[in-house]
């Protein structure tokens, strides 16, 4: 609800803006676009439908150009109807006369941008919070950890990958991954997406790209990671526009290190279309991982993992059960299915209308033990006839997380990835890539 409202507003935007633009009255035209941009690349980061988000990226392109050719038009003094009562050639020379100041102010802008884009508190996810993807922990191990810790091993011709790429269907862990390096490595993380670097001036995301890679030559040892890295670099094709041209052309420049070195530099980058990024990015990274779907013990791993210090019943028996019962579930599939299943003693207490009184460790001090209500069959002897409204609220116990909450949970938790997805991966692994 909240991406339309954005998406509404760019709109709605755009066409005071052409309505104005059709009028010559450039400045305010040039206003309302600025305006619709910010929404447009608002919307663009909460998108989750890929259709709609090629879509938006090519108004966003569109309007971009627009914007930068009326801004030449305002620079030419070109503004026929300026409600600042004209001025044009005062505000020409004035703007001479600053124009290194606002340079340099330009920068910093940029920079003090980005400077978002670092992680500073870690995300407090471990190695082994992942489950399997023994090869994609090693490549980063051999990237990150050990040239940190052991710099004599990676000396003269024996170097650190500078350009890891983990690709595979959604939900199977890429980004999760790239949260365990940020905690475990002792480096500065960067953390972008193409919202980060796309920018409504055009010839301003290309200048964002290059600052991004400066910040991470100043704050070496660096990780750069850029998530969803085919919205940025997709092959290039001859409707693309200028502005995403220039894009990928200054990553190419960057992530060869032409000039500018990028010892103590990782780009470390994640995508679900692997067949769609531009061959010449593709080359650059090294490393091409495949991220698959969960074999069956990583399946039993994850259940446990995101089942956490719950209170349950399960035995290991049980998460092997679960673990075979989730063949063709992804990461996000197995967590969305185990927060499903923690949502039934939830349930069970609302549709519950009987209830009895049991004696259980006290939540506020567990050396004590304490009377609390608990939702039971209304053929229990001991229940009492009651609904969830008539318990006080420190004295609700809900029942524990058992096989029989998780059995329900898989019924209704669908895998969401399809046969065809990973055909087309493994295909792409055939050519180009690594198993993980």
């Amino acid at each position: 609800m909240a991406n339309c409202n954005f998406l509404n507003k760019a709109i709605e935007h755009v066409k005071k803006a052409a309505e104005e633009d059709k009028n010559q009255n450039y400045r305010e035209a040039f206003r309302l676009y600025n305006l619709s941009l910010e929404y447009f690349l608002t919307a663009l980061k909460y998108e989750k439908n890929e259709k709609r988000k090629q879509t938006i990226r090519m108004k966003t392109a569109e309007y971009m150009e627009r914007a930068q050719e009326i801004k030449k038009l305002l620079d030419s003094g070109q503004d026929t109807k300026d409600s600042s009562g004209g001025g044009g050639t005062a505000s020409r020379k004035k703007g001479d006369e600053n124009n290194d100041d606002s340079k340099e102010g330009e920068n910093q802008k940029l920079k003090a941008g980005l400077q978002g884009t670092m992680v500073v508190e870690k995300p407090n996810v471990h190695w082994d919070d992942v489950a399997g993807l023994h090869a994609a922990k090693d490549a980063l191990r051999e990237a990150v950890i050990m040239p940190i810790r052991f710099p004599h091993l990676f000396q003269e011709n024996r170097k650190p990958w500078k350009g890891i790429l983990f690709y595979g269907p959604p939900g199977t862990g890429k980004s999760y991954l790239a949260k365990a390096v940020a905690t475990e490595a002792n480096t500065t993380f960067f953390s972008v997406s193409s919202a980060d670097l796309v920018s409504k001036w055009l010839g301003e995301s290309e200048k964002q790209v290059r600052m991004l890679f400066e910040l991470g030559r100043e704050n070496r040892p660096a990780i750069i990671f850029i998530d969803e890295i085919d919205a940025l670099c997709s092959s290039r094709g001859e409707g693309e526009s200028e502005s995403a041209k220039r894009i990928k052309t200054e990553f190419l420049v960057q992530m060869n290190g032409v000039g500018n070195s990028m010892d103590g530099v990782l780009v470390l980058a994640a995508t679900n279309m692997p067949w769609s990024l531009d061959p010449a990015i593709r080359r650059r990274f090294e490393k091409r991982i495949y991220i698959p779907l969960p074999l069956e013990g990583a399946r039993q791993a994850m259940f446990k993992i995101h089942l956490g210090k719950t209170k349950h019943t399960l035995v290991n028996e049980d998460f092997r059960e679960l673990g075979k019962l989730s063949e063709g579930y992804s990461g996000s599939d197995i967590s969305t299915a185990v927060r499903e299943a923690l949502m039934e003693p939830v349930r069970m207490v609302q549709d519950a209308t009987h209830y009895k009184r049991i004696l259980a460790e006290d939540r506020a001090d567990p050396s004590k033990m304490k009377e609390y209500w608990t939702p039971c069959s209304p053929g229990d002897p001991n229940g009492l006839p009651m609904t969830w409204m008539d318990v006080p609220e420190d004295e609700l116990m809900e029942p524990i997380v058992s096989k029989i909450h998780f059995k329900r949970s898989m019924r209704v938790t669908r895998p969401s990835v399809c046969e065809g997805d990973i055909d087309q991966h493994a295909k792409w692994t055939r050519e180009f890539g690594q198993e993980g």
